[in-house]
């Protein structure tokens, strides 16, 4: 019996032909959202501005993940005037609400040293109007890149990216997701970016955007992490899909025969001469033995309403 396999790219933005730093969430109707930082790949600004002063995009499905429909810019998340810059959203349904944590910028930079990044607390009931909760406290003005996840006693954790301590992934705990403990250093070299943090195959998972691929380091207990290696470091059989895998989230289910696997949804660069152009990509995980495997090459059989839930 043949199952229907996700296109490859998945998706690419419409408008500006950026998107990067997916991340999904299951809607309140059943369908699913797609939110990424909305690059601007035709921006003709000095420097690396046609990172800064992005939109976060917004795209969705009804058939599984396999289409995706182009939503717009989601209003509402900026608590200041004029232009600014948002990256890396973050979503999680949890405490009965939406709650997104937002890697936020003031103005928009040409260069990437010397500016101030913040991780902002927002949340929904509707993934559509976002109400601000301001700055997560965390180890220092340059974070960026938040991953959640519960804790298997109770609470959350939150892993970001702290720039001014070495590119390294640091740690910070909440009860509720309102008020958070100190942070603590978790992964430190390489450096690297993009924190995803999943559980498969009886094990967490922790995936980081080493700009080489993806870095991959295991846990029992979300605390003490043994690295693997790398996967999404080798091309894919598509000549969009031949960039090294970044910034990824991962979404865990099942496939037609009941086997758990993981969706990975992660994002390359086109090969031309800028290397602006990007597209959303997905591929299927799955552990074999101890390890996490990842064929990008592999079809990927997607279907999101057979997402674990709970």
């Amino acid at each position: 019996m043949s199952h229907p396999t996700a296109g490859t790219p998945l998706y690419t933005d419409p408008v500006h032909h950026a998107p990067t730093d997916p991340t999904l969430i299951e809607a309140p109707d059943g369908s699913w959202r797609m939110f990424y930082t909305q690059r601007r790949a035709g921006d003709e600004g000095p420097g690396v501005r046609w990172v800064h002063g992005t939109d976060i995009g917004v795209a969705g499905s009804t058939d599984g993940g396999r289409t995706w429909d182009y939503l717009g810019v989601v209003d509402g998340l900026d608590p200041n005037p004029g232009r600014n810059t948002l990256w890396a959203p973050e979503i999680v349904h949890a405490e009965g609400r939406y709650h997104m944590f937002l890697t936020y910028i003031r103005g928009v930079p040409d260069s990437w040293a010397g500016h101030p990044r913040a991780i902002r607390h927002l949340v929904s009931d509707d993934l559509v109007s976002w109400q601000d909760l301001g700055a997560v406290p965390l180890s220092s003005d340059r974070v960026i890149d938040a991953c959640v996840h519960p804790l298997p006693a109770g609470g959350y954790r939150m892993w970001f990216k702290d720039e001014a301590h070495d590119s390294a992934t640091w740690a910070a705990d909440s009860p509720d997701l309102t008020a958070w403990g100190a942070a603590h250093p978790v992964i430190e070299a390489p450096p690297h970016e993009g924190p995803n943090v999943f559980e498969l195959g009886g094990r967490y998972w922790m995936v980081t955007d080493e700009w080489r691929g993806l870095g991959v380091h295991r846990s029992t207990d979300l605390s003490g992490w043994e690295r693997q290696g790398l996967i999404l470091d080798t091309p894919g059989r598509h000549p969009l899909d031949a960039g090294h895998g970044h910034h990824a989230d991962v979404v865990v289910g099942y496939d037609a025969d009941g086997e758990e696997v993981g969706w990975i949804f992660y994002f390359t660069h086109r090969r031309e001469p800028a290397e602006r152009r990007t597209d959303v990509q997905v591929a299927t995980l799955r552990v074999v033995g101890d390890r996490l495997r990842c064929d990008r090459g592999e079809p990927t059989h997607l279907d999101l309403r057979r997402a674990r839930r709970g």
